[in-house]
């Protein structure tokens, strides 16, 4: 896909994702170069929040669908390599704040209020900032997202407490599905927040993350053997950041294929606790495997049982190699190295995820630029009441 021409992809419905895929690399490195222009002014925000703040400061991730989704892979991340001292952080997705927001939102806990947005105009989103400016008295938001002409960003405009963080101007996909959009939302967060790694530090990350997204490119050959087993059910696993990534990795399939292949998550260790029932002889499954030598055992431990059943059409591992590996099938990112941490493994393993997703909708004979085809999914989501909440 990534070699044939515009023309050719437009015959396929397919030019838009396929380009959106492709471009990620240096959507990344752009991203990282914003953040670094708004450095200063990112610091003297947060800065002003902690100093306001006595003890730790509630920093909630929201969003709906693949925006939600950066939340469940940049959260425990940040638990570990963000500042435990002033925050705690957490993933909700705005559904469940707007549906059910006094189960999610603390009046009295001052609270950081992230919001991840492609165009900014989904109801719940705009909800989710209209309930939580009512209900919480100690407010400050960051506004993370792909459209300046969007409702989020131009409600944040001259407010003081809502600090605004463009995305690339080509993250804001035109597709269906969210991927560049995805990744340069995440990658921000993690650049934002991750303050155990220094600026030098994450530009090195960057630039190999780079480097490996531009190795799916190439290799898509490989991916394209894959997709052309006889497999029906696909199946993602990981351990922590990658174990929340592994739900936008399914919801790629899920959505390019318009649910013609089945799909499931779940972390490495979960996996056996009835999920592990999916698996039949034409089943796909994938474990992003860690780089914290500790996790990657158990994600090791789930390939080599599953394997061993002999149970699936396919087990596979995706990551780099490391002193403990997969012996068996493995998809080995010869870019990368097991220095880097999992949240910025992320980027390149959604670029497989997303390419094989894009194959296996050409496979099924969808079109991933407008895969529903009855035009009862959209692109931002519609259909939706929001009711009035005092």
């Amino acid at each position: 896909m990534y070699n044939k021409t515009d023309e050719e992809l437009t015959k396929l419905g397919a030019v838009i994702t396929t380009n959106e895929i492709k471009q990620e690399p240096e959507l990344w490195q752009e991203a990282f170069e914003n953040y670094i222009a708004k450095k200063n002014e990112i610091d003297n925000f947060i800065e002003k929040i902690t100093n306001e703040v006595t003890g730790r400061i509630r920093v909630i991730f929201t969003g709906a669908g693949s925006s939600a989704y950066v939340g469940d892979t940049a959260a425990p991340y940040l638990s570990e390599n963000g500042d435990r001292k002033h925050f705690v952080f957490e993933a909700i997705d705005t559904t469940k704040i707007v549906s059910t927001p006094k189960q999610y939102l603390e009046a009295n806990q001052p609270t950081i209020l992230v919001s991840f947005a492609r165009s900014g105009n989904s109801p719940e989103s705009v909800a989710t900032v209209d309930i939580a400016e009512k209900m919480v008295k100690k407010l400050w938001q960051l506004t993370i997202t792909c459209a300046p002409e969007g409702k989020l960003a131009q409600h944040a405009e001259s407010d003081d407490h809502n600090l605004v963080l463009l995305q690339p101007a080509l993250s804001n996909d035109k597709g269906f599905a969210m991927t560049g959009s995805f990744s340069c939302m995440l990658l921000t967060t993690l650049l934002v927040f991750d303050t155990k790694h220094t600026d030098e530090e994450k530009s090195q990350y960057v630039k190999q993350i780079s480097s490996m997204g531009r190795e799916v490119i190439k290799r898509e050959n490989e991916i394209q053997k894959l997709v052309d087993l006889d497999f029906d059910r696909l199946v993602y696993l990981g351990s922590g950041a990658l174990g929340g990534l592994t739900r936008e990795a399914q919801l790629k399939v899920l959505e390019l294929t318009a649910g013609q292949k089945a799909t499931v998550f779940d972390t490495s260790m979960g996996f056996r606790h009835g999920p592990k029932s999916f698996i039949n002889e034409k089943t796909l499954l994938f474990d992003f495997i860690s780089n914290d030598a500790y996790s990657r055992q158990y994600d090791i431990d789930i390939l080599d049982e599953v394997a061993g059943d002999k149970i699936a059409l396919s087990t596979m591992g995706v990551g780099v190699k490391s002193k403990q590996n997969f012996e068996n099938d493995n998809f080995v990112f010869e870019e990368g190295t097991d220095s880097i941490p999992d949240g910025y493994m992320a980027f390149p393993d959604i670029m497989f995820a997303q390419t094989l997703a894009l194959l296996t909708s050409i496979k099924v004979k969808n079109t991933p630029d407008t895969p529903s085809a009855t035009g009862t999914v959209n692109r931002v989501v519609k259909g939706v009441t929001i009711h009035d909440f005092e």
